[in-house]
């Protein structure tokens, strides 16, 4: 009897084995497909993900996709919209970088700062309400910092399933401050955040700090030749006014929204200073005209080239009314005070209510920038800031204080709106380019030993790094 009970007893144990063995090889019979499988067809499993097209580039795979996204995502069932993305893929066993401009996504293909320094994958995503990423029919209250944030969160969830290590966040200029509020509404997402002149406009009423930037940036000189064509500018209202006239009947251009032509062209000259420090460096004042020896072409040819004719006409105004709903409702801009226009000068600097339709309500939400301000300061972790000292988005930075960790603020000397960690002096930017690195989980050895090593892991390619900036006087 007991050796019959020993004999089921071995039997049992035995095919227990057996079908253990055969489970664990079943297992991995299933795994190998699912590594095997293209990684278009991974991303295209999930739920909500359509492709576009894909694109070919040497080293990398390209796509262009839509991804269905609630429309407000704490009522999901009430309407969905499709947003575009891109994914720029290297290897799964890389860390990705998740990039946005806050604005509308390149197709074409390209690498941002972040993902050649950790040599990875990128994500790109379009900001909600920019087209065609906008639902239809367009509910402008569900366009707000919390809801894009959430756009993020989505994304990074369904595609962290299949890019797996560490992420990234980036972004310049409105692309900058998206990434720091993604991190203040979902900081587990991210291992660590990379914001460009990223602008922190705490008090909306309060902008002393831009009317100090403009009495002290560059040089005496410089500064005194670029008041000098606004000043003229608007002493020749009428020849200027005429010649913009003829520039609007050929390029098919109204002025509904800003109210009209004249409100349209102050808005112009009186962005001329602004625009030069955004996108010009000091070298460039040399190209300035003489204002008063300059002819009424001459004078109207700098404006159209530094701040641009088309911008607050209403097909220029059209691209970016999501961002001046924004700048209207929670992100704030600036009210900067120009004495050297006294008595001259219409309107003032405008508000963005001007530069929106009026049958889109707005409402601003003082609270908003307080709070992400508030969270920067006191709670940031792994997260960096990089300013241009030339750059009048700067004047309001984000600032790491107690209570932060592994945090850095850099400005590059000199530099405009485009700076980035490339344009730090040597030692700051071997320190940036390492933490970078190690956040993603891919410090070099040495790097890991000495930061004063590090240099991006990924080769130059001046095509795949060329920066395409939204050229807006926003950020």
């Amino acid at each position: 009897m007991r050796k019959t009970l020993r004999w089921l007893l071995s039997f049992v144990v035995l095919i227990g084995t057996v079908s253990a063995a055969g489970a664990t090889a079943g297992a991995a019979t299933a795994a190998e497909p699912k590594a095997a499988t293209d990684i278009k067809d991974r991303i295209l499993a999930i739920p909500g993900m359509s492709l576009i097209e894909e694109k070919p580039y040497t080293g990398y795979r390209y796509f262009v996709l839509n991804y269905q996204q609630p429309v407000d995502h704490r009522q999901p069932r009430k309407g969905t919209f499709d947003q575009r993305i891109t994914v720029l893929h290297k290897d799964t066993a890389r860390p990705t970088v998740f990039h946005t401009s806050g604005y509308h996504v390149s197709t074409t293909p390209r690498r941002s700062e972040p993902t050649a320094i950790v040599d990875g994958n990128q994500v790109s995503l379009e900001y909600r309400f920019f087209t065609p990423s906008r639902p239809q029919p367009a509910d402008w209250s569900k366009l707000d910092i919390w809801q894009a944030a959430s756009d993020q969160h989505r994304v990074f969830t369904a595609l962290k399933k299949i890019y797996g290590k560490k992420w990234i966040s980036t972004g310049g200029s409105k692309g900058g401050m998206t990434a720091t509020y993604y991190e203040r509404f979902y900081p587990r997402d991210m291992d660590g955040v990379v914001a460009y002149v990223a602008p922190n406009d705490v008090v909306n009423n309060e902008d002393r700090a831009y009317d100090r930037f403009f009495e002290k940036v560059g040089t005496k000189e410089c500064r005194d030749r670029l008041n000098a064509v606004q000043r003229e500018a608007l002493l020749r209202r009428a020849p200027l006014t005429a010649l913009y006239e003829t520039y609007a009947a050929e390029g098919g251009y109204t002025f509904t929204t800003v109210g009209s032509l004249d409100r349209a062209f102050e808005a112009v000259v009186l962005d001329y200073t602004w625009a030069f420090w955004q996108y010009s460096l000091l070298s460039d004042c040399a190209a300035i005209p003489a204002a008063k020896t300059a002819s009424d072409q001459e004078l109207f040819d700098t404006l159209d080239a530094i701040s641009g004719f088309s911008a607050y006409a209403d097909q220029g105004l059209a691209n970016y009314t999501p961002y001046y709903y924004q700048a209207g409702t929670e992100l704030g801009s600036p009210d900067i005070k120009q004495p050297h226009l006294k008595g001259l000068s219409r309107y003032g600097y405008q508000p963005p209510r001007n530069f929106v339709p009026r049958d889109i309500p707005m409402r601003f939400k003082p609270h908003a920038m307080r709070d992400i301000d508030t969270w920067v300061r006191h709670n940031a972790t792994r997260m960096m800031f990089v300013y241009g000292e030339n750059d009048p988005w700067g004047a309001e930075p984000f600032r790491v204080g107690r209570g932060t960790h592994d945090s850095y603020v850099y400005t590059a000397p000199g530099a405009n709106h485009g700076a980035n960690v490339a344009g730090l002096v040597e030692d700051e930017r071997a320190k940036a380019t390492a933490a970078i690195q190690r956040w993603a989980g891919v410090a070099p050895a040495a790097v890991q030993a000495d930061p004063a090593k590090a240099r991006p892991l990924a080769r130059a390619d001046a095509k795949l790094d060329k920066r395409d900036m939204e050229r807006t006087l926003r950020p």
